[in-house]
C-alpha cells in the first residue's frame, strides 16, 4: 500500500497539545501522569492527521490523472474504505464509499477517485455534505454524463454515546445526469451490492 507521507506542523502539535492537557486535567486525570505524558502530543499529532483534507485539493487530484478516451459506459470504483470525524461531537465515522461516473471523453485515475474520498473524509463532516461534496468534484472536474456516489457508514457518536445502537448502518446518496434515469441509477445499485 503506497500511503502519502504526513508531517504534522510542530507549532500546531504545541498549541493543540496545550489544549488538551487542560482538557485530561478537567475530566479529573493527570497529564504528567507516566501514560499521559505524551498523550497531548499524539493527540496534536492525530488532529491534524484525521483533518489533513483541508490542505489538499481534490479537483488538482483528478486533474493530475485525466486521460481522453471515448468510453461511455459507467466505470464503477466500489469499497472505498474512509474514516472521518463527525463535526458534532468530533467522534470517528466509518464505512465505505460507492462511486460511479460515466464519462464524457475524459476519464481519469481510478485512485485517484479514492483519493479524492479521503480528501473530504480527513475533515470535520457529516456524512450527506461528503456525499454531496464527492459527488461535486466529479462532476466539476470531470464534466462526465453523470456521477452517482453512495456512502454507507457507523457513527460512533451513534453507538458509543446517545442512543447507543450498534450496528446501525446510514445510507446516503446524490447523483447527477444520466443518473436521474432509474435503469442507470439501479444498474450502479446492482454493481455495488455482487
Amino acid at each position: 500500500m503506497n500511503l502519502q507521507a504526513f508531517t504534522p506542523d510542530s507549532n500546531t502539535t504545541d498549541a493543540i497539545a496545550e489544549q488538551i492537557a487542560s482538557v485530561i486535567q478537567l475530566i479529573g486525570e493527570d497529564p504528567s501522569r507516566d501514560g499521559l505524558q505524551r498523550t497531548p502530543e499524539r493527540v496534536g499529532e492525530a488532529i491534524q492527521f484525521l483533518t489533513k483534507g483541508y490542505n489538499e485539493d481534490p479537483d488538482k487530484i483528478l486533474c493530475s490523472a485525466l486521460f481522453e478516451e471515448d468510453y461511455r459506459q459507467m466505470v464503477v470504483v466500489k469499497d472505498i474504505e474512509f474514516y472521518s470525524l463527525c463535526e458534532h461531537h468530533l467522534l470517528p465515522f466509518f464505512g465505505k464509499a460507492h462511486i460511479a461516473y460515466i464519462p464524457n471523453g475524459k476519464v481519469t485515475g481510478l485512485s485517484k477517485i479514492a483519493r479524492v474520498v479521503d480528501v473530504y473524509a480527513r475533515r470535520l463532516q457529516i456524512q450527506e455534505r461528503m456525499t454531496t461534496q464527492i459527488k461535486e468534484c466529479i462532476q466539476r472536474t470531470l464534466h462526465p454524463l453523470g456521477v452517482m456516489v453512495v456512502i454507507e457508514a457507523e457513527h460512533l457518536c451513534m453507538q458509543m454515546r446517545g442512543v447507543q445502537k450498534q450496528h446501525c448502518i446510514t445510507t446516503t446518496s446524490d447523483f447527477t445526469g444520466a443518473f436521474n434515469r432509474p435503469e442507470t441509477r439501479d444498474e450502479f445499485l446492482k454493481l455495488i451490492r455482487n
